[in-house]
């Protein structure tokens, strides 16, 4: 029952009004200490949806900044990563950290990727996509500013939507392509630089240079250093069978335009690398295969059922993955179900196949145990609230162990014979 229902059960005017008090000083310390679903995630055993019957016991929930939505742009990878180095900031001691600005990310890895394209001849992914090791590349070339100072919304616009400015800039770095029409002979201008960033300017609001904030003038680079995070402490693993275990690789997915490296590690690692690192007080971002007909945002729960026909999908997700997608219908997200049982040979076939692909990145923050013993982990996504779990979802160990594609952490998170093997120091 929702708690502002209940005042109607008091007649008395006086018990009404200082009841009616008491919720609304407890709602606003909620918020005041971080959004409404973290404070409520911590109270032991609850659900995914108003009318389930799964119960999750809480093992692990960490601290996590609001649930903020990406709108309609393919930027959930700067979003989510951008939430993890929040809570890494509440970690080293910062409780109300300010919120950082995705779009600035967003736009000077457009800039980036904008180089990298013209110099590999468009041969490479040119796109609205990133991966999480994006987020130091950025920070190490440029920095970072905080989301009050750049909210990438101009015009009055209260929501992204990056449809006209992808359109607009894709089509200036094919017509860069074009102007050289197939001869070696011809040389590029360097007024493609300048279009772009008019391009983004227009788009996103002009590049911030120098900013006050809080009293004390920074750059982005100046901002970045005042946060005091190192960027050579975050590390990337998967697990594939194609590459040799606890060896760096580099997957083969389109959003990895920087050439990022990941470490490969056996499948029973990276699960117990992520409950480590929960247990200890890390957070971790999380780059999945979001397509399944068991992963369902509306209904706050992500399965891998043996019978996946049981569910039936109305609809279809929108190209980027960005908002609650297809709605999912079946009984297997209100009434636990057997799930597949996920081996190495499984997710193997999926990644080469193309049956699991990288669609989607958000944040692990918490671990909990459903009553039938089943892990599932506590996931924050950037689709707003308007699911029961107002924001978040539970993903269960099995989803997680056939389409996660790869996360992305602090490396003191990880244990030490892990972190041996890997030869992380």
């Amino acid at each position: 029952m929702n708690i502002w229902h209940s005042f109607v059960l008091f007649q008395n005017q006086d018990v009404y009004k200082q009841t009616m008090k008491k919720h609304q000083l407890l709602v606003l310390a909620l918020i005041l200490s971080g959004s409404l679903f973290s404070q409520f995630g911590n109270l032991g055993s609850i659900k995914n949806s108003e009318n389930s019957a799964y119960k999750f016991t809480k093992i692990a929930h960490l601290d996590a900044t609001p649930v903020q939505s990406q709108g309609y742009t393919g930027t959930c990878w700067s979003f989510s990563a951008l939430s993890f180095f929040e809570s890494e900031l509440m970690r080293m001691g910062n409780k109300n950290p300010a919120l950082l600005s995705e779009m600035y990310i967003a736009r000077k890895a457009y800039e980036s990727k904008a180089d990298k394209y013209l110099r590999m001849d468009g041969k490479i992914n040119f796109s609205e996509g990133g991966a999480f090791h994006d987020i130091p590349y950025v920070i190490r070339q440029y920095g970072i500013v905080p989301e009050s100072v750049y909210t990438g919304l101009v015009n009055g616009s209260e929501t992204h939507n990056h449809a006209e400015l992808f359109n607009v800039i894709d089509g200036a770095m094919q017509g860069v392509l074009k102007s050289k029409d197939g001869s070696r002979d011809a040389a590029l201008s360097s007024n493609w630089k300048p279009a772009v960033n008019g391009i983004l300017d227009a788009y996103l609001g002009p590049d911030p240079k120098e900013f006050m904030f809080e009293g004390k003038k920074y750059t982005p680079k100046s901002y970045a250093s005042s946060l005091g995070m190192n960027m050579d402490d975050y590390v990337s693993l998967t697990s594939f069978t194609h590459f040799e275990d606890y060896k760096k690789c580099m997957l083969a997915i389109p959003d990895n335009w920087a050439w990022g490296e990941s470490y490969n590690v056996a499948l029973p690692d990276l699960m117990a690398v992520v409950e480590h690192a929960l247990k200890e007080g890390y957070t971790i971002a999380w780059g999945a295969d979001v397509s399944e007909k068991g992963f369902s945002f509306k209904n706050g729960l992500g399965i891998v059922p043996e019978d996946p026909s049981t569910i039936d999908v109305i609809g279809r997700d929108n190209k980027n993955f960005s908002d609650g997608g297809a709605d999912k219908v079946s009984n297997a997200f209100t009434q636990p179900v057997k799930e597949l049982k996920v081996t190495p040979e499984m997710r193997q076939t999926g990644y080469d196949n193309k049956t699991t692909t990288d669609d989607h990145g958000m944040h692990i923050v918490g671990i909990y145990k459903e009553d039938n013993g089943t892990r599932f982990l506590l996931v924050k996504n950037s689709w707003g609230t308007s699911n029961y779990p107002k924001g978040y979802l539970y993903v269960s160990e099995n989803y997680f162990n056939l389409k996660t594609i790869n996360i992305y952490l602090h490396k003191d998170a990880i244990q030490k014979d892990i972190k041996r093997k890997l030869e992380l120091k």
